[in-house]
């Protein structure tokens, strides 16, 4: 899809049938008086509610309003991705859907990148409206991030962001790596990234939909990220030189008992059955484990110059794009 229009405002959403309509007036005030071109594009996570319901009506009321609706639910990365995809503005703005993120954010955050050349940016929310249990990990895992990608954010996870249109077209979100945009951003060449204080508001409607079990993922697809985004397109830098250095300090191991024992026979000592010591088994050992991590290199070599795309999702409908027909 070309790039034509000034902004694409994308809203992933799972159940928040009640929060849908106050947002899209919201968010046509708040850009309508920018004078922009612009789209907002509504992706239903696969809710179980009347989310979809809401959207269809939304849309046939506000052409600006687009809907694009998964037949179950595949998670905020896959909804960001498949928004990402069918966004046509040349600046992108992500805001989650239940009315925390504020839409009066959106012309400074517009401005960014538009005006003063940045890349991405992303929102801090320095003041949060969320229960201890939910601040206190969020602190943790953004220290980490920081530390791990060598991006001063202070918020990763915030849903607020702004990016150039270009950065959406060429990122790919899959997984659970929607905390790790900026991270998978960076790996794409558009290091120009910037942060911006954001208000945060206390929920409105519904409850979150977010448990303790994400802080573990999100700890673990940071581990993930990190070498992926060091050894993606070098495996065999990893798991070769790994490979080779364990096979190396086998086979030294496995010459030096070799060699003491050929010396003990050679000068008529007595001398230990290579299969008494212990470093003979670490020699043997060392030299599988290292021939193991060279081949993993190899054919991880081989997987990464042929793998598919992972952008594939079920749609159960689609409104307010051109051709294309909503099933309510």
């Amino acid at each position: 899809m070309s790039t034509d229009l000034d902004l694409s405002v994308v809203v992933p959403l799972f159940n928040e049938e009640e929060s849908l309509g106050e947002l899209c007036d919201w968010i046509a005030k708040v850009v309508g008086g920018m004078g922009l071109s612009y789209e907002v594009i509504l992706v239903d996570d696969g809710s179980k509610d009347d989310s979809w319901k809401n959207i269809v009506e939304l849309s046939r009321e506000n052409r600006n309003i687009k809907g694009i609706s998964f037949q179950r639910n595949y998670g905020k990365s896959a909804a960001l991705n498949e928004g990402f995809g069918a966004s046509s503005g040349k600046v992108v703005i992500t805001m989650d859907a239940d009315l925390q993120d504020s839409p009066e954010e959106i012309p400074d955050l517009y401005k960014m990148i538009k005006d003063d050349g940045f890349d991405l940016v992303s929102g801090w929310k320095k003041k949060r409206y969320d229960p201890i249990t939910k601040t206190i990990p969020t602190k943790l895992f953004n220290w980490a991030t920081r530390k791990m990608s060598g991006i001063e954010l202070h918020d990763f996870n915030c849903g607020l962001k702004a990016y150039s249109g270009r950065v959406v077209k060429n990122v790919e979100v899959f997984g659970e790596m929607h905390r790790y945009i900026p991270v998978l951003a960076k790996r794409s060449g558009f290091d120009n990234i910037g942060e911006k204080a954001v208000a945060h508001q206390a929920r409105k409607y519904g409850t979150t939909k977010y448990g303790l079990s994400r802080f573990i993922n999100g700890f673990l697809d940071l581990l993930t990220i990190s070498f992926v985004s060091r050894f993606s397109k070098r495996p065999m830098h990893f798991f070769g030189a790994w490979g080779t250095l364990v096979f190396i300090f086998g086979f030294i191991a496995a010459a030096w008992v070799l060699g003491t024992k050929l010396y003990y026979i050679v000068s008529g000592l007595p001398a230990t059955l290579v299969a008494d010591q212990a470093l003979f088994y670490v020699a043997l050992m060392a030299m599988v484990i290292g021939t193991q991590l060279f081949l993993t290199g190899f054919l991880a070599e081989l997987i990464s110059r042929n793998s598919d795309d992972r952008s594939s999702y079920t749609l159960a409908g689609k409104i307010g794009f051109e051709k294309d027909n909503a099933l309510a």
